[in-house]
């Protein structure tokens, strides 16, 4: 079989294969902001055939319209809504263009895709995963209660998604505070009263921000609670995405978004050696690959690859 993933090196051995595969997924994953900047900055809506970009613009989108909403309301009622659609308009250029910002809409976005993905594929239910039930079964008050706590929020994430929707409430912390950054920033010095009433905004939105309670906390929090059972979570059929790409993450030391990308098709390298990195055996490795990339077979000799050897490969990346 073709093997696209897994093409061949002149490296030896299974290291230098993954090696050169890490190398050339670094430099795709480096394109992944400046195309799709340049994507979803473009007036040409027959670029947004494709789900993950149409869906990313959507979830920014959304994010700038929350804002703009908020701060002219706030400013008052006078043709609010012609003055709602142009300050959402240049939030959302300014959004697209800060990549932290543009790079955690499109995770979100291709979680979202993966989600439904294998619901369809597998009947994967998209907000109870066998890993979350037994955890809201848990003896243990606090992990039984973060999971209750956990689904639904996952239930509001699946129909946000659907929405189109990012609620400023499941932003990470640093996130939030550049989106308020660059709202303050659009109009700075300009109008006094806007100068104003943006900080009172700032104030109030950042003073009732609870991060501890969104979704993206609260899988944290889980899969931390399970110490070295976190591997458990590293099988996407009994952790379901959201827990699997959490997992990911938190014990390979990957960013979550990063963890969210190695799911796709040209990251597949970083995924088998996210896996190996974070305990996961080679048996389980070659389970997530049939599950996400049923098409895709394993190089000769992976199971050769030891878990700190895909550590270092990993670290010594750009991805």
């Amino acid at each position: 079989m073709n093997n696209p993933a897994f093409s061949p090196t002149e490296q030896f051995g299974v290291e230098g294969l993954f090696g050169d595969e890490l190398a050339a997924a670094d430099l795709a994953l480096a394109n992944v902001g400046p195309i799709l900047r340049h994507l979803l900055g473009s007036e040409d809506r027959a670029l947004f055939s494709d789900r993950i970009v149409a869906q990313s613009r959507a979830l920014i989108e959304d994010l700038a319209h929350q804002l703009a909403l908020a701060l002219e309301q706030a400013l008052g009622p006078a043709d609010a809504r012609g003055r709602v659609d142009e300050t959402a308009s240049r939030l959302a250029a300014a959004f697209i263009a800060n990549p932290p910002i543009l790079t955690h809409a499109h995770a979100l976005a291709l979680e979202a895709e993966l989600t439904e993905r294998l619901a369809a594929r597998l009947s994967l239910d998209t907000v109870l995963s066998p890993l979350l039930q037994a955890s809201i079964a848990s003896t243990d008050p606090e992990t039984a209660a973060t999971a209750k706590a956990l689904l639904a929020a996952q239930a509001r994430f699946v129909q946000a998604q659907r929405r189109g929707e990012l609620p400023l409430a499941e932003l990470p912390g640093e996130l939030l505070h550049a989106a308020m950054a660059i709202m303050r920033e659009l109009d700075a010095g300009s109008d006094p009263a806007r100068d104003r009433i943006a900080g009172v905004l700032e104030t109030a939105i950042c003073g009732n921000f609870d991060e501890a309670a969104s979704r993206l906390a609260l899988l944290g929090r889980l899969i931390r609670a399970m110490d070295g059972g976190a591997v458990a979570a590293l099988d996407v059929e009994h952790a379901g995405v959201a827990l699997f790409v959490t997992a990911l993450g938190l014990t390979a030391g990957l960013e979550r978004d990063a963890a969210v990308f190695a799911t796709s098709e040209v990251q597949m390298p970083r995924l088998a050696l996210a896996l190996l990195a974070g305990g996961a055996e080679h048996a389980l490795v070659e389970r997530q690959f049939f599950t996400l990339h049923p098409e895709i077979t394993l190089p000769e000799g992976f199971e050769t690859l030891r878990a700190d050897r895909a550590a270092a490969l990993l670290a010594g990346s750009g991805g």
